[in-house]
């Protein structure tokens, strides 16, 4: 019921966001008589943001059209590469006529970077994905709206998200290394153990951000939250059947909007106060400032819902039981054995701020990792940066991105002893 209810006030807001933004063209124009009285700016100003709070906010793109490479424009196209029910694995193709930069580029590294699916789209991660083109190959999880998902389809767990991981480090060969933000910390390191134990291919190095690995260690609101309700509280409280609306009605999910609010509420003098300032660069006329609130808030904004199984999946396996610390954690009947990883790099950076994942609970994975060699382990703790300042922002680029290159580097070669199987890349 609260979905249907929900869906209701978004339609019934819709006419008023439209209403709101015309108007405020009526006293921002310049051609308008309304855009020349006293009072002008601050009222076209207030429609703006009544604007910005009543409409809906639908998924951005990447829009990453051209990078600079090393001083030479280098023009970038976005691929499907593999198209799976709820995953799509992006591949972002640089082209150039610079016949050197060709060669350079052939060179490069590979990475996959695998999203969080936990509310936000992939596209959270542009800024992530934009600094790592100008010296690697990318590609990116772009995990799909469960809503959007017919019910016929089948049910998505926390396993199937294991699978899909699996199966795209095998599609970029074993020459791939894998970057995790976040929640898919924990069903990376999963997969990767699990490729391990079945010598088949490993990525060269794992780099882990800001991840769950052992959400026992300084625990934040989010996992206080995940840890001190029942599994049973979760099922009852926060999994809604999607609207007739939409191609995956009837589907058990967990709403975008509930994780949406969850975080605006762990924060709510932040946002009052952004917007604030927004209302205030559009009465001053501050076009940069503002574009830069509307930037960060149509990507905050725009949600996507999780398929219900995978979500309590989660919970539980991740914030109650502990599984993947405890050695209790199976996939599909094959137990989870991070320490059979040997031959790959292990970088595990975490926010010195982080308000989502505390410390100490990314860099657990080195103690689960006990069979990497030590001097292809380390770990960064990014100063002065929250949870989101690790992968975005002048703190990602300037502090976190010269360490996460400078490690893929130093291992973008086969460790010794790594020969596991690898099945060839489907062609396309």
């Amino acid at each position: 019921m609260l979905y249907q209810l929900y869906e209701t006030q978004r339609a019934l807001l819709s006419p008023f966001a439209e209403f709101a933004s015309a108007a405020g063209q009526l006293y921002s124009h310049p051609l308008s008589p309304f855009a020349h009285g006293p009072l002008a700016p601050r009222v076209a100003a207030g429609l703006d943001l009544m604007h910005r709070l009543a409409k809906a906010y639908e998924k951005p793109g990447f829009s990453i059209d051209n990078v600079d490479v090393d001083g030479v424009p280098v023009a970038v196209q976005e691929r499907v590469a593999i198209e799976k029910p709820f995953c799509r694995l992006l591949r972002f193709k640089r082209f150039t006529d610079d016949a050197a930069m060709l060669t350079r580029m052939k060179d490069q590294p590979a990475v996959l970077v695998v999203a969080p699916l936990s509310g936000h789209h992939s596209t959270l991660l542009r800024d992530t994905v934009k600094q790592l083109l100008r010296e690697h190959k990318v590609f990116i999880t772009d995990w799909t709206d469960a809503r959007m998902v017919p019910l016929e389809v089948g049910p998505f767990h926390l396993d199937d998200y294991v699978a899909y991981v699996r199966e795209f480090i095998e599609h970029i060969g074993p020459k791939v290394h894998v970057i995790s933000v976040c929640q898919p910390t924990v069903p990376v390191l999963a997969a990767v153990s699990l490729q391990a134990s079945a010598k088949r291919t490993l990525p060269r190095s794992m780099t882990m951000m800001g991840g769950p690995i052992d959400a026992r260690k300084s625990p934040t609101a989010v996992n206080n939250l995940a840890m001190n309700k029942s599994h049973s509280w979760f099922e009852n409280n926060v999994i809604y059947r999607v609207p007739s609306n939409f191609p995956g009605a009837g589907r058990p999910v967990y709403p975008g909007f509930l994780q949406h609010t969850g975080f605006v509420a762990m924060n709510p003098d932040r946002h009052l106060s952004s917007h604030y300032d927004y209302f205030l660069d559009l009465v001053r006329g501050d076009d940069d400032g503002a574009e830069g609130h509307r930037q960060f808030y149509d990507e905050y904004n725009a949600v996507l819902d999780l398929p219900a199984e995978y979500y309590l999946d989660t919970i539980k396996t991740v914030f109650q039981d502990f599984s993947l610390v405890n050695g209790t954690w199976s996939v599909q009947g094959e137990p989870v054995r991070p320490q059979d990883i040997t031959q790959c790099g292990l970088l595990t950076v975490e926010g010195e701020l982080d308000d989502i994942s505390g410390a100490g609970q990314t860099a657990a994975a080195h103690d689960l990792c006990a069979g990497i060699p030590k001097q292809h382990q380390q770990h960064l703790t990014v100063k002065g940066a929250g949870h989101y300042g690790i992968f975005s922002g002048r703190r990602w680029r300037e502090l976190a991105y010269p360490v996460v290159r400078d490690f893929i580097a130093a291992h973008d070669h086969a460790l010794p002893g790594q020969r596991h199987r690898h099945k060839p890349a489907a062609k396309g």
